[in-house]
């Protein structure tokens, strides 16, 4: 049991990696960027599950906000938290929380992984978009405009690469004994 939790943590910590690194992979728009991050996001939770997936992005996010330098554009500190993109990374939060959950939930299939990867999308474009409008003093069209309509078609793209990539590589660590069976 103590070699599964060392294992899992592991995975964890390497997990608040990726999505750093994945952090990195910008298309700069006005607002606020395309990045990585969610697709990380999305992988997290469909392979670690609710639990690690949720830790991974927490250990993420406190990295960030210590000086590491893993927010999109090498940015950390309570800034990027606080600014207008702040919403967007308080709400990895829930959104991997809820992927892991549903798919736990009601099984790890493709159609299910496509639909929960596309919960947790909405669930950080809606926490991202009331962010902005009230941290950059916009219109509630403009944060809309601004913080969800560009991010619609690449957010389903990434869902649905985060359910198919998510689902092949945690039964491949699962078959290697890198992962349990069941993580719930």
């Amino acid at each position: 049991m103590r070699n599964e939790n060392l294992k899992m943590l592991i995975v964890t910590a390497l997990f608040a990696a990726i999505i750093g690194i994945m952090a990195q992979i910008t298309i700069p728009l006005p607002l606020v960027p395309i990045t990585g991050q969610t697709l990380a996001i999305g992988l997290a939770a469909t392979i670690l599950g609710k639990r690690y997936g949720t830790l991974s992005v927490l250990v993420y996010i406190l990295l960030g906000v210590v000086g590491v330098p893993v927010f999109s554009m090498m940015e950390s500190g309570l800034g990027v938290v606080f600014g207008p993109r702040g919403g967007y990374i308080l709400g990895f939060i829930p959104a991997a929380f809820i992927i892991g959950w549903y798919i736990e939930r009601l099984g790890l299939t493709m159609t299910h992984a496509v639909i929960a990867n596309i919960i947790g999308m909405i669930i950080t474009l809606t926490c991202g978009a009331v962010w902005l409008k009230f941290s950059a003093e916009l219109s509630w069209m403009a944060a809309l405009t601004g913080g969800v309509t560009p991010f619609l078609i690449i957010g389903v793209v990434k869902a649905v690469l985060a359910a198919f990539i998510g689902i092949l590589v945690r039964k491949r660590l699962s078959s290697a004994k890198l992962l349990p069976a069941s993580i719930a």
